[in-house]
């Protein structure tokens, strides 16, 4: 059975993120086209500023219509160019480092009801991600190895 110990051998890298100058618009792209939930917005000196998640990129999207008409797509469009990353992501981030046991993991996202950690290293920059589905393909690997 394979067994991990610490947060990096589980970790995905390298991670997409965004910096907290560049628009809503550009999210969009990265959350319609690929797979993520969350995106960690990160400053040039590669340390976490916020994390924005899938959700609440939808909440912008509904936050004038449920309605998916022509007038709605214009109007969506046009504040996904107005907004800023900063503007709409969680500030108050939680992380974890790359050198911690998976069990701290395991515990703040029980703890916190977190689905995504942003993993750091010694100087605080943003290494990796961690989030339940990894936990989840690693817990399903090592059952059935």
């Amino acid at each position: 059975m394979i067994k991990y110990a610490e947060v990096r051998d589980l970790m995905t890298r390298p991670v997409v993120t965004l910096h907290p100058s560049e628009t809503m618009e550009q999210a969009a792209t990265i959350f319609d086209n690929q797979n993520f939930h969350h995106i960690p917005i990160v400053g040039d000196d590669r340390k976490v500023a916020g994390m924005l998640s899938r959700h609440d990129y939808h909440k912008i999207l509904n936050a004038f219509t449920i309605f998916q008409t022509e007038n709605s797509r214009t109007s969506n469009r046009t504040t996904l160019r107005a907004l800023l990353t900063r503007d709409v992501m969680t500030k108050q981030v939680a992380t974890i480092h790359e050198d911690d046991p998976l069990e701290k993991a395991v515990d703040m996202f029980q703890e916190n009801l977190f689905h995504a950690l942003p993993v750091i290293n010694n100087k605080k920059e943003l290494v990796g991600i961690l989030t339940t589905f990894d936990l989840l393909n690693h817990a399903f690997k090592t059952s059935f190895v």
